[in-house]
C-alpha cells in the first residue's frame, strides 16, 4: 500500500497537546474577560455565500479570500469576524437589543503569503458594541479598559494602549487640500512603526504630496508630551476644520473616561501616528503594544466605525470594536519564551487499577468526576513502573493506586507525583477530594 507523507499546509498551525492546553488557557482568559464585561457570545458560519461576504471586499482582501464552488453555489471562507457580524446584525435586527454587545472567538482564513508568525488560518478574538442610529462616545473609552484587563490577566504590566482619532487626521488632510488622498496617507502613516520615519516620507512623496505638506504632516504626528498636553497642542493649531474640532473633542472625552474606567496613564497614551489602515474606521482608533517587545507589533487593535452594515441594510448601525489575533500572538509569545508550558495533561488524577476486576476503580473515577475532579483511569495492561512513568511524563499531579489489598481495607493509596509523598485514604470519593484540595 502506498503511504502519503503526513504534512500540514503552510500557514496552518498545529500544536502538541501541552501547547494546545496553554493556547486554550489563554483563549479562556480572553473569553472570560469579555463575559465579565457583559458581552454576548456569537458564532457565525466559517463558510458564507460569496455575494454576501464580498459585498464590500476589494483590492488585496479579495485576492486573499478562499473561494470555491459546491454545485452551482459560490462560497467563500470568512476572512475576518466583522463582515459576518455586519450580516448577522442586519439579518437579526428585529430580534436584537441595542446597544448590541457581542464577542466572537473563531478561526478566519486569508490566503496571504506565508511568513514567520503569519498564518492563513488563525483565531481572532473580537468584541463590538453596535448602536441603533447612534452610539455614545463613552463606549470608545470602555474598550481600552477591557484591553487593559486582558493583558493584566495574561501576566503583562508593561504595555501601552495607543489611541488616536481619525477625524483629527482627516481634518488635517482636509486643511492641506489632501482630502482625496486621506485613505492612502493614513495607510502610509500606519506603517511608521514598521518602516520608519524616512520611508514614510518617501512613500508620502510618491503620492504626489509636496515637501511642505509632508513636513506639516510629520510635525503633526510627532507632537510630543503627555496625553493631555498633546490634546492642548492640537487645540492651538491653526486648523479650520469642523471634523478636526470634533475629533479633538471626542479624543478628549475618551481619554477622560478611560481614566474613570480604571486604566492608569502608564498603560495608555494619545499617539498621533496611530491611523489604522482600514478605511472603514471613522473615529477613535486603537493599537496595543508590549513595550519590551515592540517587534511583535500590535497585539490588539480596533476602532470606531459609523455604519457597520451599510451594505446589508438602510439602517444606520454605528459601532466600536477591538480584535486580538490570538494565533499570531501565541506564536510570538511562545517564540520569545514569554509563556511557558506547565501542563501536559488535563487530568488532575490518574487511577491505576492493580486488579483484573475494574468495577471499583471505574466507580471511583465516575464519583470523582461527578465531584469536579478531572480523572483519567489507566485501562491498559502494563507493569506498574510503566504506568507511573506515563503519569510522570504527562505531569499528572496525583496517582491513585487501587488493588485487592486496598479494596479489602476500603482504602486507596494516593501519591503526590511532585513530592513523592504517599498516603492511605478512605475509599470514598468525598474523602479523597478533601485530601486533594488540601
Amino acid at each position: 500500500m502506498n503511504q502519503t507523507e503526513p504534512r500540514t499546509l503552510a500557514g496552518f498551525m498545529e500544536l502538541l497537546p501541552s501547547e494546545q492546553i496553554l493556547f486554550n488557557q489563554i483563549k479562556a482568559k480572553i473569553e472570560n474577560t469579555y463575559q465579565r464585561f457583559g458581552f454576548l457570545p456569537l458564532d457565525t458560519p466559517i463558510i458564507e455565500l460569496s455575494e454576501v461576504l464580498l459585498a464590500k471586499a476589494g483590492g488585496e482582501t479579495e485576492k486573499q479570500i478562499y473561494r470555491f464552488s459546491k454545485g452551482e453555489t459560490d462560497l467563500s471562507l470568512r476572512f475576518d469576524l466583522t463582515v459576518p457580524l455586519s450580516k448577522y446584525v442586519a439579518k437579526n435586527y428585529g430580534n436584537l437589543s441595542f446597544p448590541f454587545r457581542r464577542y466572537q472567538i473563531g478561526k478566519v482564513y486569508r490566503g496571504e503569503k506565508t511568513q514567520k508568525g503569519r498564518f492563513r488560518e488563525f483565531y481572532q478574538c473580537d468584541i463590538d458594541v453596535i448602536g441603533d442610529g447612534e452610539l455614545d462616545i463613552i463606549n470608545d473609552a470602555e474598550l481600552p479598559s477591557i484591553i487593559y484587563t486582558i493583558f493584566k490577566e495574561l501576566g503583562f504590566d508593561n504595555f501601552t494602549i495607543c489611541i488616536n482619532n481619525r477625524k483629527i487626521l482627516n481634518g488635517l488632510f482636509e486643511s492641506l487640500g489632501q482630502k482625496e488622498n486621506a485613505t492612502p496617507i493614513l495607510r502610509v502613516i500606519d506603517k511608521i512603526d514598521k518602516i520608519g520615519r524616512e520611508a514614510v516620507i518617501e512613500e508620502l512623496a510618491k503620492l504626489g504630496i509636496q515637501k511642505t505638506e509632508i513636513k506639516t504632516i510629520m510635525d503633526f504626528i510627532e507632537i510630543d508630551g503627555t496625553s493631555n498636553e498633546k490634546i492642548e497642542q492640537l487645540k492651538k493649531l491653526d486648523i479650520n476644520s469642523e471634523i478636526y474640532a470634533k475629533g479633538i473633542e471626542e479624543l478628549k472625552e475618551v481619554v477622560n473616561h478611560i481614566r474613570l474606567f480604571g486604566v492608569p496613564d502608564t498603560n495608555f497614551k494619545v499617539d498621533l501616528t496611530i491611523a489604522r489602515g482600514l478605511d472603514y474606521y471613522t473615529g477613535t482608533v486603537y493599537e496595543t503594544f508590549l513595550n519590551d517587545y515592540r517587534e511583535i507589533g500590535s497585539v490588539c487593535s480596533g476602532g470606531r466605525y459609523e455604519n457597520l452594515a451599510e451594505y446589508y441594510t438602510d439602517k444606520t448601525l454605528p459601532g466600536v470594536g477591538i480584535s486580538i489575533g490570538l494565533t499570531r500572538l501565541f506564536y510570538k509569545l511562545n517564540e520569545l519564551n514569554l509563556i511557558q508550558v506547565k501542563q501536559h495533561s488535563i487530568a488532575e488524577v490518574l487511577i491505576i487499577p492493580m486488579l483484573e476486576e475494574l468495577e471499583k476503580p471505574i466507580a471511583l473515577a465516575t464519583d470523582l468526576r461527578k465531584l469536579g475532579i478531572k480523572t483519567e483511569i489507566y485501562l491498559n495492561s502494563k507493569k506498574l513502573k510503566a504506568k507511573f512513568k506515563y503519569a510522570d511524563k504527562l505531569k499528572i499531579p496525583y496517582v491513585i493506586v487501587i488493588g485487592e489489598d486496598e479494596i479489602d481495607n476500603h482504602v486507596v493509596t494516593i501519591k503526590n507525583m511532585e513530592t513523592g509523598e504517599e498516603r492511605k485514604v478512605d475509599l470514598e470519593a468525598n474523602k479523597i477530594v478533601e485530601i486533594l484540595k488540601k
